[in-house]
């Protein structure tokens, strides 16, 4: 009878335990699935911020066509250094090529100096036990902005104030930029406009 006894227990644990084993086995694929989507969400973040990144970069890198910056007298440099005459025509194509290149497809808008870009990965979660996850992508926004950091020199050393050169061009201006950094610009050997860009601009996520 005591033989019976524990031959019963044993029968009656036998299930509790497939149960068990079933459930620590649906947790453990669960919160891989959360992980997995963490990942997939992370992803789509760093495209979306990349994207941004790369669509403010672009504007800030290039001139409206046609700007001449050789023959620009400090009055029309202000508009220069405040970015208005930034050519972002081209900035939401850079945020869908960069999103490409990170397996991502995006949507991008301007609003001035500031580039919003939503992004989707290609990647999903994949099959999942958890409902309403299988099959999702990562999605994410990001907003850049190009910062102008220097402003046209009021007076002293190579002023605002042009002034003629022997071959009547204008004369050197200088900037002011954040930090109490001076930059000199020599119209008569003007250096690239991204290298001179970098200087008078900041590229940065905003919230």
């Amino acid at each position: 009878m005591i033989w019976r006894g524990l031959r019963d227990d044993r029968g009656q644990a036998f299930p509790l335990y497939a149960v068990f084993t079933v459930l620590l086995l649906f947790a453990a694929l669960a919160f891989f699935t959360v992980g997995k989507a963490g990942v997939v969400r992370s992803n789509a973040q760093g495209a979306a911020d990349a994207a941004a990144l790369a669509a403010a970069r672009e504007a800030r890198d290039n001139l409206v066509p046609g700007l001449d910056l050789a023959s620009l007298p400090p009055e029309a440099w202000e508009s220069v250094v405040a970015g208005r005459d930034l050519d972002g025509s081209g900035s939401c194509g850079a945020a869908a090529s960069f999103a490409a290149s990170n397996d991502a497809t995006a949507t991008c808008s301007r609003s001035r100096l500031r580039f919003t870009v939503q992004v989707t990965t290609n990647g999903t979660v994949g099959d999942s036990v958890v409902p309403g996850v299988s099959g999702r992508r990562g999605e994410a926004d990001a907003t850049a902005e190009v910062a102008p950091r220097c402003r046209i020199e009021s007076g002293g050393g190579a002023a605002a104030e042009p002034s003629p050169t022997p071959t009547g061009s204008l004369g050197p201006i200088r900037f002011t930029c954040r930090g109490g950094k001076a930059i000199d610009f020599d119209p008569t050997r003007p250096q690239p406009w991204p290298s001179l860009a970098k200087a008078l601009f900041d590229i940065r996520l905003v919230d």
